[in-house]
């Protein structure tokens, strides 16, 4: 029998999901637990059970590089041990892939030499909790950038000295070449980000032509220059809820202080306010209010407790956000995580030691993330064919190329950042998102049935949206 979604009661079960709620410690730093080990330069990602995988690194200079693994649980604040990867690494990407798994991909094998580099790539499966390799990449590289592209590719980009990029591709787990980088970049330090366009902003480095971004289009498969104003290294680029994108910049010697706006409209960088302190090895991360953290510095320089930025985009302007739990330099990571705080880990500390630590950041107000709706509170999704007020169910599957409505919250008002959404461990082309029409505090997104989709009666439906996955629901495909 085929259903018939009533929108209404929808809305009458909103209200537990859109409320935001206020931080036990408002705008502040308040340590967790360890780490397992010392780690610096390691990758952590958020999986989409909540937890946040964290990924190889090393110690100190010259000491052995971490192949150990472990997952941070924020439900508990305990980090605990996970399988081990198949080759060590550090200075390597970690990306959440449309199917759960984490794609990890080149890195350096040995501590006391940044230029040597892996063409060796491997999944983590949460499921099992292990590692397993998948495709070599086409050019061993470390300290590359790694984007999920719309169509569910993986851009890898550049790596010290390197120009090469390439595509994974998890359907069938192999590496191809793509176009290729204008010039090189010789920094540590590498960026990138996914624009509202569909389009990959790398600014970078190069001793050829300090200053310089490019962008990659996908559909072209090419890159292609765009502004050169910023005059210091780029260290993190973070696409704001307004389509345009911060760049921190910094160097050891100069500059460690400015930042920068792109802006896609017309290639150009443009000088936004002044961080409140001198940066060399900062992170940044968009918080669902629209603001962006910064934090961590180089304390070898300034050896004072560490520090925080909140960046403002409506006033362009950088406030101080607290000081850190404990000081964290080069090599640090900053995740959001599902609540609406973000877990700081590890990291580089005065005089020559990485850390264990790790330190959560409570904004003045929790925004949860996404929550996709189900009917009767089960796991069938709350998907309809588009324009019938049908729910997509086994009775009534969906099929390749079919537009579907989805149902949700937590998208936030006025972004011009899409969603990302995979259906069956597929991407899905979103063709709407935004307010669900006549209806206060729901969000809807419209998306195309990708093709590939293995047929079912329950199959998954995930949105990632601002870095955070939301719920799994299912739906029937045929």
């Amino acid at each position: 029998m085929k259903s018939t979604f009533v929108l209404p009661l929808l809305f009458w079960g909103v209200a537990g999901h859109t409320s935001l709620v206020m931080a036990q410690s408002p705008a502040t730093f308040t340590a967790t637990g360890n780490l397992t080990r010392e780690r610096m330069f390691h990758a952590a990602t958020l999986l989409t059970n909540g937890r946040v995988l964290i990924t190889g690194g090393y110690g100190t200079p010259g000491s052995s590089v971490w192949a150990s693994a472990e997952l941070y649980d924020p439900a508990t604040g305990t980090f605990t041990a996970t399988g081990n990867m198949t080759t060590p690494r550090y200075g390597h990407t970690a990306t959440l892939l449309p199917d759960g798994k984490v794609l990890i991909a080149g890195g350096g094998p040995v501590s006391a030499d940044f230029k040597l580099s892996l063409h060796q790539a491997e999944l983590y499966d949460p499921s099992t909790g292990t590692f397993s390799a998948t495709g070599d990449m086409t050019t061993a590289r470390s300290w590359h950038t790694a984007t999920l592209l719309n169509s569910g590719k993986v851009l890898i980009a550049g790596g010290i000295g390197s120009t090469t990029a390439e595509l994974y591709d998890p359907a069938t787990g192999i590496f191809t070449a793509t176009g290729s980088m204008l010039a090189a970049d010789y920094s540590i330090f590498r960026t990138s980000a996914l624009l509202s366009n569909g389009k990959v902003l790398i600014p970078r480095d190069s001793e050829d032509d300090p200053g310089r971004a490019e962008l990659y289009d996908p559909d072209t498969g090419t890159f292609s220059q765009t502004g050169h104003d910023y005059h210091a290294i780029p260290k993190t680029a973070s696409l704001l809820t307004n389509g345009r994108v911060l760049v921190t910049l910094g160097s050891c010697c100069d500059y460690g202080n400015i930042a920068e706006v792109y802006d896609p409209s017309n290639g150009t960088f443009t000088a936004t306010g002044t961080m409140t302190g001198w940066r060399t090895y900062d992170t940044a991360t968009l918080l669902p209010d629209g603001k962006v953290l910064i934090a961590g510095r180089d304390d070898s320089l300034y050896p004072i407790p560490g520090s925080a930025d909140l960046y403002d985009p409506v006033t362009g302007a950088f406030s101080t956000a607290r000081e850190m739990a404990i000081q964290r330099a080069e090599g640090h990571t900053a995740t959001l995580l599902p609540d609406g705080t973000v877990l700081l880990s590890g990291g580089w500390r005065c005089c020559g030691y990485s850390i264990a630590t790790a330190e959560v950041y409570h904004p003045a107000v929790l925004v949860p993330s996404p929550v996709l709706f189900s009917v009767a509170g089960g796991a069938q999704g709350a998907i309809l064919h588009s324009g019938t007020g049908q729910v997509v169910s086994p009775d009534s599957p969906a099929v390749a190329g079919e537009a579907l409505e989805i149902y949700l919250t937590g998208l936030t008002d006025g972004s011009v950042i899409p969603p990302q959404v995979a259906i069956g461990g597929r991407m899905a082309e979103v063709l709407f998102f935004g307010k669900a029409p006549g209806f206060t505090g729901l969000n809807q997104v419209n998306v195309r049935v990708p093709s590939g989709v293995v047929a079912g009666p329950s199959v998954p439906v995930r949105l990632t949206y601002l870095s955070r996955p939301s719920n799994d629901v299912t739906i029937g495909v045929r």
